[in-house]
């Protein structure tokens, strides 16, 4: 999945990113709030993961700019604004979620899985698909009961793929959801991780409509 990381701090960022990498996500970085709403004008994220107290321009403002404007992007919020009457303001400007710093990266995925689980509809981190279960929380996939080890961009396919099951995903989609701004995308790089998890979960499990994408099978 792909995130929004916004944030001003450069050490509090750096770790906020290398953290969300480790989870398994690509994140693109915006170091203030305009720089965060030409972002979002202009591309598609799972989530954003904002501050509030942004340069150029507030992050409650960008906030408020991406609702009024119908962008329904998840949005964590996470800020040294403490407040009660902060909180309020930030949640009632359409925020997800509500995380003071200093903050523990662990916390912050698992907040994160709950806010996607929440707009998915899901109530727990279990996706099945046939005979392919997979655990959004643990990463953990199994097919038949057996586990099926994965790389992290494999995953991120297949989560990606169970997401809207049958439905096709271009090579760019699917791509955005493996590198962020900045990460060298090797032309082939798509189709190794395909045939990893086909070579892992069934040949049939992927299917390639030419000229536009994949999809999983029918279930």
């Amino acid at each position: 999945m792909r995130l929004l990381l916004v944030e001003d701090d450069a050490m509090i960022g750096s770790a906020a990113r290398d953290g969300l990498q480790r989870a398994g996500y690509a994140v693109d970085w915006a170091r203030d709030g305009r720089a965060a709403t030409a972002a979002l004008a202009v591309e598609s994220f799972d989530l954003v993961v904002l501050d509030l107290g942004l340069p150029r321009k507030d992050g409650l403002q960008v906030l408020k700019d991406m609702r009024a404007g119908k962008n329904m992007t998840p949005v964590v919020v996470l800020t040294a604004r403490d407040a009660t009457s902060d909180k309020v303001a930030g949640l009632d400007a359409g925020a997800d979620d509500y995380i003071v710093k200093p903050f523990d990266v662990a916390e912050v995925t698992a907040r994160i899985r709950a806010v996607l689980r929440r707009r998915a509809g899901r109530a727990d981190s279990l996706i099945q698909h046939g005979e392919v279960v997979v655990n959004l929380n643990t990463r953990q996939v199994t097919r038949a009961g057996e586990d099926i080890p994965l790389s992290q961009r494999e995953f991120a396919i297949l989560a990606a793929l169970l997401e809207r099951p049958g439905a096709v995903l271009s090579r760019r989609q699917l791509e955005e959801r493996l590198y962020g701004w900045g990460e060298e995308v090797e032309s082939n790089a798509l189709e190794v991780h395909i045939h990893g998890l086909r070579k892992k979960l069934g040949h049939e499990f992927i299917r390639t409509v030419r000229g536009v994408g994949y999809a999983t099978m029918s279930s």
